[in-house]
């Protein structure tokens, strides 16, 4: 090979890990990575990967047992919210999920049964799956302390989150509610 078309190689190879490099950026605080193998996952902003081109949150699989799940998390105060209904909204993306992703999000209260919880188990997102609008709404309790949102990758693969929001809602926005039938182990065709 002439040693013009090595170096102009070199120069690309070299120019691609530069762009490579500067399209994923550091989770930015109040986020941060949780769950029960929260180890096994990291955190942080792509800029490639992104719906509304500001850069997409990101929670992806990268070593240890993929037998848990990691969650993508922002913890609030209740305060401003008691006594109303609150709606969690993202654009949400997978790939390679083997077993689930979904929003999440969770209100803790002084007395723990007025508390609320729902973390999309029961509309869950598998495998590689384009971008989507998805939500969960839920009512904050008049002594609640927290609030606590993200998305959960249960297993392996990675998961996008972009274009987010945080708003009270009407009652006409109905809450959602678990419901624990078992998932299929094979998404239906």
């Amino acid at each position: 090979m002439k040693p013009l078309h090595v170096m102009a190689a070199a120069l690309a190879a070299t120019s691609l890990w530069v762009v490579a490099a500067e399209s994923v950026g550091k989770l930015p605080p109040p986020w941060f990575v949780s769950g029960d193998h929260a180890t096994s996952y990291e955190g942080g902003i792509d800029n490639v990967e992104t719906s509304s081109g500001k850069g997409a949150k990101f929670l992806r699989y990268v070593q240890g047992e993929d037998t848990g799940y990691g969650s993508l998390a922002q913890v609030i105060s209740a305060q401003r919210y008691l006594g109303q209904r609150v709606r969690f909204r993202a654009k949400i993306k997978t790939r390679n999920v083997n077993k689930w992703a979904g929003l999440w999000m969770q209100i803790r209260a002084e007395q723990p049964a007025n508390g609320a919880f729902y973390n999309s188990f029961d509309q869950p997102l598998r495998g590689t799956s384009p971008w989507q609008m998805r939500s969960v709404t839920l009512d904050v309790p008049a002594d609640a302390t927290t609030i606590s949102f993200g998305v959960n990758n249960a297993g392996s693969g990675q998961v996008w989150i972009d274009e987010l929001s945080f708003e009270v809602v009407g009652k006409e926005v109905p809450v959602d509610v678990m419901s624990y039938t078992r998932l299929p182990e094979k998404p239906a065709l």
